[in-house]
């Protein structure tokens, strides 16, 4: 299956794009072609995997520049570096299936004298190659405040490079095998002497992988990897926020030739509350209170996570004051306990007044004493 061949086209974004600018292009597409919205929908899946591709090029600041400078993914099997391009949702660390990373012990081998074991010459058995961990990937989901707080089995669904099912991996059609480079020996890398130095560089036959395929694979065209869907449920903690990383061990992309899988993260993007704010550890939420209350003092009923409770508020209150009850906040995700939930106390005038109130109003104006603007009229003529 062939990767995509302009990563740009497919985000629908400048090649001066910023990397703000390509997330939230990919954000926009990933979520409107979303296997999940759009159930037995094959166009819309292919679609989505073209997305999740062009974002792992775009995202990753090398590959982008790779693909700026060649306009195109280079190596063998039709793929990036070799072994067949990872599709899926832009990838945090790990080796990756195929690609040059792994070729630089021969380079230092080759500069210096003798072969890297494992790799080809001398110490290397039999023209295996090392088993390579497969590629972390991290992909985005959702969830509503409510679960944010409580805790949440959510569905995620990732586009990833999986092993051919036709030829197991091997690129090669059923019924044959790969064999040795012949222009390498199954090194991946030729040398080019230079005076008292080799360079090396990807075996321009083979493209780096150490095998030759003389009959490809029908179904990956000798890539020995095509691109899946796969769909995990997850458990989201309770307590995360906007940004918070779950990490989902051995869920990543699958390892060659043996090698270990890598980790699936999964990015929290939660919802806003019309009513909380997060502020760290705690919440905050604006609580409006009359002007008689804060004069005299009361004891008023303020929203939890969970219900209601009562707090007290103190004559004398002033508008933007914050009252707190402990724990009553968010679970933390490190550590134990919870945080607090805070409440800034706002005082409501009436935008008009009855007589009777006016009254009132007149009565209270004309029993207090003093200018509380006095001061700082003082301080400003003596400035």
């Amino acid at each position: 299956m062939p990767t995509v061949t302009d990563p740009y086209k497919a985000l629908g974004v400048d090649k001066k794009a910023s990397a703000d600018e390509i997330k939230k292009a990919y954000r926009k597409l990933a979520r409107k072609y979303h296997p999940d919205k759009n159930p037995d929908d094959a166009s819309a899946e292919e679609r989505f995997k073209e997305v999740q591709e062009a974002y792992s090029i775009l995202s990753d600041p090398e590959k982008r520049r790779e693909y700026d400078a060649g306009g195109r993914m280079f190596g063998g099997g039709g793929g990036f570096g070799g072994g067949g391009f990872d599709p899926g949702t832009f990838r945090t660390g790990g080796g990756g299936p195929g690609g040059f990373a792994g070729n630089v012990g021969d380079i230092l081998s080759d500069l210096f004298g003798g072969g890297a074991p494992g790799r080809g010459g001398p110490g290397r058995a039999g023209g295996a190659r090392p088993p390579e961990r497969g590629r972390d990937l991290e992909t985005e989901v959702h969830v509503s405040f409510e679960q944010a707080m409580n805790g949440a089995q959510v569905s995620v669904s990732v586009a990833m490079a999986a092993p051919c099912k036709t030829c197991g991996g091997t690129g090669a059609k059923p019924g044959t095998v790969p064999k040795v480079c012949s222009l390498c020996q199954g090194r991946g890398v030729e040398a080019e002497s230079q005076g008292m130095f080799s360079i090396s560089q990807p075996c321009r036959r083979c493209g780096g992988t150490g095998t030759e395929i003389e009959e490809p694979c029908p179904t990956c065209n000798g890539s020995g990897q095509t691109r899946q869907v796969k769909r995990y449920k997850v458990n989201i903690p309770a307590g995360v926020r906007d940004g918070s990383r779950v990490r989902l061990a051995g869920k990543g992309e699958p390892g060659r030739r043996g090698g270990p899988a890598g980790d699936l993260y999964v990015v929290t993007g939660v919802d806003e509350s019309p009513l909380f704010r997060r502020k760290g550890d705690n919440l905050e939420v604006d609580v409006p209170i009359t002007v008689a209350e804060a004069l005299k003092g009361a004891t008023i009923e303020v929203p939890t996570l969970d219900g209601s409770k009562r707090i007290k508020v103190p004559p004398g209150t002033r508008h933007g004051t914050l009252q707190r009850l402990r724990e009553e906040g968010p679970p933390r995700l490190a550590g134990s306990g919870r945080g607090d939930m805070r409440y800034r106390l706002t005082i409501d005038v009436p935008d008009t007044l009855t007589d009777e109130q006016q009254e009132a109003v007149d009565h209270l104006a004309a029993t207090l004493d003093g200018n509380p603007r006095e001061r700082i009229l003082r301080e400003r003529k003596a400035s």
